[in-house]
């Protein structure tokens, strides 16, 4: 089936059905559940915590997710592009900040109703999106899914109503102000990818970094270098520039600590060097006869 498709097109009906009911049963306030536009593949939501408490829930899903499909005798995977041609898949991270129980992203006079501290908070992770995408985009797989045409971010940029972008806000209001992050994939870990999402929103609010005017327009329209020419970078395009990039950023090493930045680290570099030397079916066919 395809985006928002219902039986009989869409007929991973009954499996996201017992999946909702498993989730339920685990205690999951799960909010939508609905086939997204690739073949095969489904968007189930559930309601925001707290960020430990939600790194939590993120792990339990993922296993819950995988049993309840495996008993019903599918596969159910959480690999960010398994399929070469269609979308792959997001895992994407809404951020608000409350303090004494109010939404302090939402100002409601201003004539977007985004707060200042919400635009500063979407200049800290614009700043140092490069090297947040080697936490949220951690595999070598990850950087299949962030190209042009797939729904997937590859600019650093960010807009309202735009699905191009790495950043979104929303139209909810009031409590449910919030920015989306769209470059994190569910091959993260919740715990660090949360983590440094946070540090460097609240770094961008510290600092007051202005992350400049939104950007409204579908940025896959455009060329590489008319992009340069309005001045918005690209998110790195493989696991090499993304931890290359966490590899300068203080602020993003402080945020994972000394010693998980180090296992990090060499955990990716030896993932990009087994990878590297790979050869695949595609260099075959391209070149065994030239």
């Amino acid at each position: 089936a395809e985006y928002f498709d219902v039986e009989p097109l869409d007929q991973g009906t009954d499996i996201r059905r017992e999946i909702v009911f498993g989730l339920e049963k685990l205690d999951f306030d799960v909010e939508v559940s609905h086939h997204e536009v690739a073949a095969g593949q489904h968007e189930v939501d559930f309601k925001y915590a707290d960020a430990l408490k939600t790194a939590d829930a993120v792990i339990t899903f993922k296993e819950a997710v995988k049993a309840f499909v495996n008993n019903l005798g599918f596969k159910a995977t959480f690999m960010p592009k398994p399929f070469l041609g269609i979308n792959g898949s997001g895992m994407h991270c809404n951020q608000s900040l409350f303090k004494d129980g109010k939404n302090i992203f939402y100002d409601p006079d201003t004539e977007t109703q985004i707060s200042q501290e919400a635009l500063y908070f979407i200049g800290g992770l614009l700043e140092h999106a490069p090297a947040l995408s080697s936490i949220l985009s951690p595999t070598v797989n990850s950087y299949k899914r962030l190209v042009p045409g797939y729904e997937a971010p590859c600019y650093i940029a960010y807009g309202f109503k735009n699905r191009s972008t790495l950043l979104r806000i929303p139209a909810s209001r009031g409590l449910g102000t919030r920015i989306e992050c769209r470059s994190a994939d569910p091959s993260c870990n919740p715990y660090l990818a949360f983590a440094v999402l946070l540090e460097a929103g609240l770094y961008g609010m510290d600092n007051k970094i202005d992350p400049g005017e939104p950007t409204e327009e579908n940025l896959f329209a455009y060329s590489e270098d008319e992009i340069i020419e309005k001045g918005i970078s690209s998110l790195p395009t493989s696991l090499w520039e993304a931890y290359h990039s966490l590899e300068e950023d203080e602020v993003i090493k402080n945020a994972l600590g000394e010693k998980v930045f180090n296992q990090f680290y060499t955990i990716k570099r030896a993932e990009w060097d087994a990878y590297r030397i790979q050869v695949f079916d595609y260099e075959r066919d391209e070149y065994l006869n030239v």
